[in-house]
């Protein structure tokens, strides 16, 4: 199975023009973690996860108005491709210790793909519980 048949289409994304107070809105009107941050032209540049707003932007006293997303979203984001294999993404998410992932296409950011997804499935649940159970290991204990 391929990982376009698993992701879900409807991606929610900021701007990194747009403030983390429009940013944790979406996150919450729309019951997710996590939001893609696309730049000029739709490009993907980063993503913006709850815990960034709150550890970047909260915890650091600066304020959530005007904050903008380009300044506190992660970089460094791992992605997967629509027509990549889903125990090959679920590898990947494992891999680089996350929950949920964007999804391109030629380029173009086209959807996104959790663990929750592949744990609805019932082929895939036991990759979703492998990769959870080593991301959830990885973490450290305090």
């Amino acid at each position: 199975m391929l990982v376009y048949e698993l992701m879900n289409p409807a991606v929610v994304s900021v701007a990194t023009t747009d403030t983390a107070v429009t940013a944790s809105r979406l996150l919450a009107r729309h019951n997710i973690g996590a939001v893609p941050v696309t730049g000029d032209g739709g490009g993907l540049r980063g993503i913006l996860t709850d815990r960034d707003i709150v550890t970047r932007c909260i915890a650091a006293e600066l304020d959530p108005a005007d904050t903008l997303c380009g300044e506190i979203m992660t970089r460094s984001v791992v992605t997967v491709t629509a027509d990549d294999d889903i125990r090959e993404a679920a590898r990947k998410m494992s891999a680089a210790r996350v929950r949920r992932t964007p999804v391109t296409r030629g380029g173009h950011l086209v959807g996104m793909l959790s663990l929750g997804d592949m744990a609805r499935h019932p082929n895939y649940d036991m990759e979703a519980s492998r990769a959870l159970s080593e991301i959830s290991s990885n973490i450290r204990r305090l």
